[in-house]
């Protein structure tokens, strides 16, 4: 078993013995990334970009170095690639509204899957009604994979855009996004990547990934809420046009016209997430310090027991593949005759905190059949022992429930 157990000081939230098993929702902070933003408040802060002073030249140093320290974990060529907004939401809204209302068509299909989180879903359900665009969905499978043979049917060349997501946040599965890219580009189509779970746990090189948009949130990596990324290839970013006007985002401006401020500033209006930006940059540090492919290494251990013991739990059904192949640190589960609401409240009154409901994926929820399911994701902080407080919370359930 991989022995992260050190890093537990580092998050001052858990002391209670709190047996926090919902990173997939948002992470914990660890004191580096809080003192860093700490300091900078205290220290350096001023608006950015817009000051010749010193302590504005300061702020606006660090908030760039934060954007350089995101293309250099991600593996993008530029920096000019990077843009920060509110969020993984607003990144793939960005998209959604930037490019597909500029690029989309009553011709055109829209390809996204059916375990897609509400926020690579409804946005493209949008642009869908404004633009007359087809929606069309890739199937999960039985074994809960996405169907990479009705995606190879559904890939005509009227498809324009593939919305995926790198892990999903309900089952766990990472499909194979390489193949997806590679074979969307043989028609001509853009991929768009939720990598709101991927990014934090497993190590990406956007190259790699074969994408043309990914986007993810650094509340999910140990960093502060309110700052997310979107990363797009500068030709894919050439086709977008501003999500948001305002301040900043501009270049010249007029009573009647404006234009936009060089890539990736013209994506980024009004004041921007500056001590945020800085909480980010130091929570790339201190996952590169562990190593990613430890973080992913760990996850996947502790689920591989999560998935042994939960299956010795009379009732017990796991939504997501049995087997640890493309698969991340998410666990959803149903119990026989047990509202999942009703779960999460049994687990925490054992100090044991899990997610219970949709997770934002209604569709995802009636292809499995079910209305809401318990959801325990793993990160850093995470060891044996909260999977074991998990199990005999489950089991305190069953005893209650008179589930056999």
């Amino acid at each position: 078993m991989t022995d992260l157990s050190y890093l537990k000081d580092d998050f001052p939230v858990l002391d209670d013995g709190v047996h926090f098993l919902d990173s997939g929702a948002s992470s914990q902070k660890p004191i580096p990334v809080l003192e860093a933003m700490d300091n900078f408040a205290r220290t350096s802060y001023a608006n950015v970009h817009r000051g010749a002073y010193k302590l504005s030249v300061a702020s606006t140093d660090a908030y760039e170095a934060a954007r350089r320290r995101v293309a250099e974990f991600i593996g993008s060529s530029t920096d000019d690639e990077v843009v920060f907004t509110r969020g993984a939401t607003t990144a793939l809204n960005t998209v959604a509204f930037g490019w597909g209302l500029e690029n989309l068509g009553e011709d055109d299909i829209i390809l996204s899957t059916e375990m897609e989180h509400h926020a690579n879903l409804v946005p493209w359900q949008m642009v869908a009604k404004r633009t007359g665009a087809t929606l069309d969905h890739i199937p999960v499978t039985e074994d809960h994979r996405l169907d990479m043979d009705a995606y190879a049917e559904k890939l005509v060349p009227r498809v324009k855009v593939v919305a995926v997501t790198g892990m999903s946040n309900v089952l766990g599965t990472m499909p194979d996004i390489p193949t997806i890219a590679e074979m969307a580009h043989a028609v001509g189509a853009r991929v768009v990547v939720d990598a709101a779970q991927l990014v934090p746990h497993a190590p990406v090189d956007v190259q790699e990934l074969g994408a043309d948009f990914v986007a993810f949130s650094s509340h999910k990596m140990l960093g502060p809420t309110g700052i997310g990324v979107l990363w797009g290839r500068m030709d894919a970013l050439e086709e977008t046009e501003p999500f948001e006007g305002g301040g900043e985002m501009i270049s010249e401006v007029s009573l009647h016209d404006a234009t936009w401020a060089p890539i990736p500033h013209r994506f980024e209006a009004g004041t921007p997430p500056i001590i945020e930006a800085v909480g980010l940059h130091a929570a790339i540090d201190y996952l590169d310090s562990i190593g990613m492919e430890k973080i992913f290494q760990h996850d996947q251990e502790l689920t591989a027991i999560a998935l042994e013991r939960l299956g010795d739990v009379p009732g017990v059904t796991i939504q997501g593949p049995n087997d640890l192949d493309r698969r991340g640190g998410v666990v959803s589960m149903t119990m026989d005759g047990i509202h999942a609401h009703d779960l999460a409240t049994i687990l925490d009154e054992q100090n044991v905190a899990v997610r219970a409901g949709h997770h934002c994926a209604k569709p995802l929820m009636k292809c499995l059949g079910v209305a809401a399911t318990a959801r325990a994701s793993f990160y850093v902080y995470n060891e044996e022992a909260d999977i074991d407080a998990l199990v005999a919370g489950l089991r305190r359930a069953g005893e209650l429930f008179g589930v056999n």
